[in-house]
This record gives C-alpha cells, sequence and structure tokens, in this order.
C-alpha cells in the first residue's frame, strides 16, 4: 500500500526511545511493567507460540464449553481459519445469578480433549485462588476476568502457578488500575503477563462496553508487555465485531480474543456478541492487510533500531 507521495505507509512506532518521562512519573507505582531502554518488549512464550512478537495471535472459541461436540468442532474450525489458541470459559462468572455458570472441572475436562484433537493451546478463565490449581493442571494461559482484575489473592495466586496469564482491564478500570494489577503479577514472579483490553462501562448504553482503542495505543506506547484486544465483548453485538478487531490491529494489539460458536443464537452464553464459523472466517480474510501492514511496521522499527545502535 502506497501514499500518492510513493512513501510506505507504517503504523506508529512504540520503541522505548519515545516514551515520554511523564508517563514513567505518571505510573510510578508499577515499574516494572513499563518500557525502558533495557526492556523494550515482552514475548510471552505458550508451547510453540510467540505472544507480543511478530506474530498476531488470535485465540477463539465459544465463550462458553457446553458440549464436547461443540468444543471440538469450534476449535478444529477457527484453527483452519487462522486461530491459534482456543479460547472457552469452564468457570463462568455470570451478571445474573440464574444464567449458565459453566460445567467447571468437566468443562476443563473437554478442553483437555479439544487440545488433544486441534493442537491448539487453551486459555480459559481462572475465578478463585482455591482453583487455580486445578485449572493449571489443564490451561496453557490462565485468564483473570474483568470483575477480578483487583482480587490480588487471585493474582498472587495465579502468579505463583508459572502459567502465563492474561489479565481483562476491569469494567471501570482506570489505566493506572489495570498496570498496577499487572504489577502485582510480576511481583509475584511471573513475567508472562498479557494484557487485554475488552472495553470499560461509560455513560453509553447503545453497546454493552465501550470499546478504549486509544488505551491500545498507550499501553502499547508505555508498556512491554504484549497487548490484545476483545472485540467480542467490547461490542456485544456480532455485527460490529470485524471493525472493531481491524481497528484492534490497527491501534497496535498483538492478537485478538474472540468468541465464536457453531450456531450463535443457540449459545449458552453472550450469544448476541458471538460470530458463527461463517462470520469468523471474513473476519479473518478482512485483517490479512492490517495484519500484514503490522509485520511490515515491526520489521522497519527493527532496521530503526539496528541502524541506531550502529550509530550510537
Amino acid at each position: 500500500m502506497e501514499r500518492a507521495t510513493g512513501r510506505s505507509l507504517t503504523l506508529p512506532q512504540n520503541g522505548a526511545g519515545s516514551v515520554r518521562p511523564s508517563w514513567h512519573e505518571r505510573f510510578c507505582d508499577s515499574p516494572g511493567v513499563l518500557k525502558t531502554a533495557r526492556c523494550d518488549q515482552t514475548v510471552v512464550r505458550v508451547l510453540d507460540l510467540k505472544i507480543g512478537g511478530h506474530d498476531f495471535v488470535t485465540m477463539a472459541g465459544p465463550c462458553s464449553v457446553e458440549t464436547e461436540h461443540q468444543l471440538i468442532e469450534t476449535a478444529q474450525h477457527v484453527r483452519g481459519a487462522g486461530a491459534r489458541i482456543l479460547r472457552g470459559g469452564a468457570f463462568k462468572p455470570r451478571s445474573s445469578p440464574y444464567a449458565f455458570q459453566g460445567h467447571g472441572l468437566a468443562g476443563l475436562q473437554m478442553l483437555a480433549r479439544a487440545r488433544e484433537e486441534s493442537g491448539l493451546p487453551i486459555v480459559t478463565e481462572v475465578m478463585s485462588e482455591c482453583d487455580v490449581s486445578l485449572v493449571a493442571e489443564y490451561a496453557d494461559i490462565l485468564q483473570i476476568g474483568s470483575r477480578n482484575m483487583e482480587n490480588y489473592a487471585l493474582l498472587e495466586a495465579a502468579a505463583r502457578s508459572g502459567k502465563p496469564i492474561l489479565l481483562k482491564r476491569g469494567m471501570v478500570a482506570t489505566i493506572a488500575d489495570f498496570l498496577n494489577s499487572a504489577q502485582v503479577i510480576l511481583d509475584n514472579g511471573n513475567p508472562n503477563v498479557i494484557l487485554c483490553e475488552r472495553g470499560v462501562r461509560t455513560f453509553e448504553t447503545a453497546l454493552r462496553n465501550t470499546f478504549d482503542v486509544a488505551a491500545i495505543v498507550l499501553l502499547k506506547q508505555i508498556s512491554h508487555l504484549p497487548v490484545i484486544a476483545d472485540p467480542s465483548h467490547a461490542a456485544g453485538c456480532r455485527d460490529l465485531v470485524p471493525a472493531l478487531a481491524r481497528v484492534a490491529v490497527a491501534a497496535g494489539a498483538d492478537g485478538l480474543l474472540v468468541e465464536v460458536h457453531p450456531q450463535p443464537e443457540k449459545a449458552w452464553s453472550d450469544a448476541d456478541q458471538t460470530l458463527s464459523f461463517a462470520e469468523f472466517d471474513q473476519m479473518m480474510d478482512s485483517l490479512e492487510p492490517y495484519v500484514a501492514l503490522r509485520q511490515r511496521s515491526l520489521q522497519v522499527e527493527e532496521i530503526a533500531e539496528t541502524v541506531m545502535e550502529t550509530v550510537g
């Protein structure tokens, strides 16, 4: 893609050299998550995957694990469309006490079988420090949900599991709050944290949440941790998910967390925001030029850094 002037279009660079001192002052309570000249980017390794590097990693699957057939069918399809990690909730924190709360251990066992069938690593939510050891037996990534972002007992227990942590931003959390929670995990000996922007609660009621795309840009500017986006929860409406996913890539996100189901209208949870297989395929196709642009921009950054090191 070329501008009229003939120059290459590139995404904004996010190197440590451009971090303003004022950001370090503002977020001084979480120094371990901020970029420095010595720590510009953390790459989180999950089996043979690298999150936070050149690869753009999509995590996809149902909101909740319902049946083994549903889960394996979804895993095989999303893998074929380019997803690299399978998501699915065995334990489900729900706003209504009457909504489906998940299968628990049985759900974890279904996730393990889906991993065997598809080869995809598993990300699933852990809701209590008492469940960390159980979930860690089955999951490759432990997800801390929005409601638990400031549950420090859970953050500490999850950190000590040694598993990579996917930390979702709280519904009403500031960026400082978000980074402080990430700092808790690092302080408990776990450097493998993935930040997830999933929208925040505002005065707007048309959508489930307000997608804070500026948060992605800021986090990529100031933090060395990988940043992914959850357009499903940000929108609450499946029609908007593909567009928000493209926005997330353009903002510099390292990956996506997307809800997909064989029959979304029959999903036991989050039906309105869940993509069908065909919709997921179309979304992945639409992301290709944006992902290619992201990779090219990263290569430009690396060349610029090499030149600076040589000159300096």
